[in-house]
């Protein structure tokens, strides 16, 4: 499976992109700041621009891991039932713990792509149904043993 995130409005504070799997829209994204971050650069350099907590991970392409229980977010009622397995990004250098989950707003999120509509200035709502309509997508794949990749750009 192939998500992309197509990063569409770069703001002071967030950033609102468009989330597609295998090419077909499924929902907007809001990012922390894209301070130009790419996959490509040193862990040294990452960290030289990174403002911790505000700076949306690094352009690239990553795999997505469905197995792992989120230690922040597992035990929360909006995640019961995925069991707290929350899609997580791996190898993202200069971050660690990059998750797709619910939030509404840049506050929300360290790093991670919060899922939503787009339809207020800097935020996605709608974000819990819209996170068990995304989650539903990747699960599937997951259990038919497809590998799940996340494109950046």
């Amino acid at each position: 499976m192939e998500i992309k995130v197509k990063r569409i409005a770069r703001k002071e504070a967030y950033t609102i992109g468009k989330m597609y799997v295998n090419g077909e829209y499924v929902c907007d994204t809001l990012e922390d700041k894209d301070r130009g971050l790419t996959s490509n650069m040193s862990v040294a350099q990452i960290c030289g621009v990174k403002i911790k907590g505000e700076t949306a991970i690094p352009t690239g392409r990553y795999l997505v891991d469905m197995k792992t229980v989120s230690p922040r977010f597992g035990g929360r009622a909006q995640y019961q039932f995925c069991k707290g397995r929350l899609p997580r990004l791996c190898n993202t250098p200069g971050y660690q713990g990059v998750l797709i989950h619910c939030g509404n707003t840049a506050k929300d999120t360290e790093g991670c792509i919060l899922v939503g509509e787009n339809k207020a200035v800097g935020q996605v709502l709608n974000s819990t149904a819209t996170f068990r309509k995304v989650y539903a997508k990747l699960k599937a794949a997951d259990e038919r043993g497809e590998q799940i990749y996340i494109t950046i750009e």
